[in-house]
This record gives structure tokens, C-alpha cells and sequence, in this order.
């Protein structure tokens, strides 16, 4: 009870010394009382109940624009981390043309929105956007402005920040602007939420040396998680469908491990899903969990790479994306479209995409190879 009415005593005096200051005083002395304000309410802040935190707003909201630079990149600096500091105050901070004044609240302040963080990177400096994109986490909403509208620092900073999220249209301009900066494309390679397609096509693009160092990976343990899953593979059944395979046979090529182009060609065009799924498992050293994803979503360009890689014919490639479309086919532009992608690809590329997939599958799970 002493110490609640010691600090109603503090305020009162403060308000009064406020009035005085507003009415009488110059920048100085509102610097002063503007100190000794966020002396007060950052020493208690976290005892501070909703009514006494817009009491504060409103007191910093009439000493702010009286007081220089120094005393507001003080402010801003003091409050930057405060959860509950007051939300006006911390507005007015945000936008402050000064980066020493905005980039602490920017960069650190809970009390910004998606909305108000939208705003500010789509009006304000790039010294504004790169404080931003320093946050512990961001929305897709507001990484896209910053990817489109920021300057190099500003991408390869939220490139780098891990507490990003993305959407794919900007992880496809991610990967656009990396195109002959070395720096950005190492870093966008990096990242594990980066879609295939889109690692793809910064592989396509990148420089050799880029490129051999996003591929570099430890040589898989041999044989490990390659077609010890077969229990969990998938087969067509009668009608063509898909169907949950318990038993599945390997097969004697499988088993034995002497497989190649002709035995997958065999299994695919039999509508054999499990057989051809570990064969390609096989072939291309892939976790099976991996190649079945890409065989039961269809995702034609992940298939065509493994076929690529793999040596296959168009034919034999074209085998397995008919398997894996079902009973309801492909249609024939975009099958066309798929055998143009698929002889544009050259086996070194196709090759070199599985072991950026590989070292990405490694750092997600360690001991998935």
C-alpha cells in the first residue's frame, strides 16, 4: 500500500512538473521530464495495468514532438523491449524519418501489427525496411514488400533471418534477384523452406562455384533408408487405383540390387507403384519417404529429375508419370510440355539437384541418410 501511493505520489509530481514544462519550458528541460517519465514507467512497466500504460501514452505523446533526435532515439531504445510499452508512443517511434530513433522500435518492439509493420515498409526508408527485416519473426505479408521493394541488404537480411516466412511468389522473386549475386544465392540456398522447384531453378542459374557449394554434402551412409520402407510403399490395385501395400514383394532385381532402366520401365508400365518406387529409391540414393511423396503427389518435376538422374530414356520417364497420375492420365499438353522440360535437363543438372535435396533432407533430419 506504501508503494502504490509512494508512485501515485511520483506521478502526480511528474504530471505537474509536465504542465510546467510544456507550458514554460524548452527542449531541454522537456527532454528532462521526458527522461524521467520513461525512468518511471519503465521501472514499473511490468505491474502496470492497462489504464496506467495509456496515462503514459498520453504523456509521451505530448512531450515527443518537442524534443530532439537524441532524446527520442533514447526513448525509443528504452522501450524497444518492453512487451506492454505504450502502443501510440511506440507508433510515433516507427515512423520517425530518424533510423537512430525508428530502428530500435522496428527491429525489436512487440507492439507493431502485421498491419502497422505493412505500412511502415511500404512508405518508410530502406534504413526502416532493413531494421525490420532484423525482427525475430515476420510474416509472409510483410517479407513480400520487403523482398520486392528493399535494396540488396535488405534481402539478403531476411534471407538470412530464420523466423521468415514466405510466400512462394516470393521465394520466387528470392530466387530472381539471386541471379548474379553470389551472396544472395548462397543464402536463399540455404534456407529449408526453399520449395524444390524454386531450389531448382537456383541451381539452373547459379554460378559453378555457388553451385558445387550448395550441393556439397557428406557421402550418405551406404544403403541406409533406401528400401527398408517397403512395407509402407503403395501398389495399383485392379482398377487402378492406389492401394496401401503391407507385403509388398521387392521383387528379385530389387532384392538383389541389380536394377537398371529396363526393370523400372517393367514395374511402371505393370502399374507396380512399390517396385517402381524403391527402384528409383534405389537408383538415385534417396530416402524412400522422399520418392514417394514426389510419386503420390505427381509432382512431375521432382520425377523427372530422379529419371533424369537415373539415366532413364524419356520413355521410361514418361512410364513413371503416367503410373503416377492413375486412372485419370495426364493431359497431353501438359505431358508434351513435361517431355520438353525433360530434354532440356541435362543429367548433371538433374544430378545435382538430388544432392541439394539430399543435404537438405540431411540438416532437416539428421539421421534420415
Amino acid at each position: 500500500m506504501k508503494r502504490s501511493l509512494l508512485a501515485m505520489n511520483a506521478q502526480s509530481t511528474l504530471l505537474a512538473e509536465l504542465d510546467d514544462a510544456l507550458l514554460h519550458g524548452g527542449a531541454e528541460r522537456r527532454a528532462s521530464t521526458l527522461r524521467r517519465v520513461t525512468d518511471l514507467f519503465v521501472s514499473g512497466a511490468h505491474g502496470y495495468s492497462q489504464d496506467h500504460v495509456e496515462l503514459f501514452d498520453n504523456v509521451f505523446g505530448r512531450l515527443i514532438g518537442g524534443v530532439g533526435i537524441p532524446a527520442r532515439a533514447e526513448l525509443a531504445r528504452r522501450l524497444a523491449s518492453i512487451a506492454n510499452a505504450p502502443p501510440s508512443a511506440i507508433r510515433v517511434l516507427a515512423f520517425d524519418d530518424h533510423i537512430d530513433v525508428a530502428g530500435p522500435v522496428l527491429a525489436q518492439s512487440q507492439r507493431l501489427g502485421n498491419a502497422t509493420l505493412v505500412e511502415n515498409a511500404s512508405t518508410k526508408s530502406q534504413d526502416h525496411l532493413l531494421a525490420i527485416s532484423q525482427r525475430s519473426a515476420l510474416d509472409e505479408a510483410v517479407t513480400d514488400i520487403l523482398v520486392r521493394r528493399g535494396r540488396r541488404d535488405v534481402v539478403q537480411s531476411v534471407a538470412e533471418n530464420p523466423g521468415a516466412k514466405f510466400s512462394d511468389d516470393a521465394h520466387a522473386l528470392l530466387v530472381g534477384r539471386s541471379a548474379g549475386d553470389s551472396r544472395l544465392a548462397q543464402i536463399v540456398g540455404n534456407r529449408q523452406d526453399l520449395p524444390s522447384r524454386h531450389s531448382q531453378r537456383l541451381l539452373h542459374h547459379a554460378s559453378p562455384e555457388v553451385r558445387r557449394s550448395l550441393v556439397m554434402v557428406d557421402p550418405p551412409t551406404a544403403g541406409a533408408n533406401r528400401a527398408d520402407t517397403i512395407g509402407d510403399s503403395f501398389k495399383r490395385g485392379p482398377g487402378g487405383e492406389r492401394q496401401e501395400d503391407g507385403a509388398a514383394t521387392n521383387g528379385p532385381a530389387i532384392a538383389s540390387g541389380e536394377i537398371g532402366e529396363k526393370d523400372v520401365a517393367g514395374f511402371a508400365v505393370a502399374g507396380r507403384f512399390g517396385e517402381t518406387m524403391v527402384a528409383l529409391a534405389q537408383l538415385c540414393n534417396l530416402p524412400t519417404d522422399v520418392v514417394t511423396r514426389a510419386m503420390r503427389e505427381t509432382r512431375l518435376e521432382m520425377i523427372m529429375v530422379m529419371a533424369r538422374a537415373a539415366g532413364f530414356s524419356w520413355e521410361t520417364a514418361e512410364a513413371i508419370v503416367l503410373l503416377c497420375a492413375g486412372p485419370g492420365g495426364i493431359a497431353p499438353h501438359a505431358l508434351e510440355q513435361s517431355r520438353q522440360t525433360y530434354l532440356r535437363l541435362t543429367t548433371e543438372m538433374a544430378r545435382q539437384v538430388l544432392q541439394f535435396q539430399r543435404r537438405r533432407q540431411s540438416a532437416a533430419k539428421p539421421a534420415a541418410l
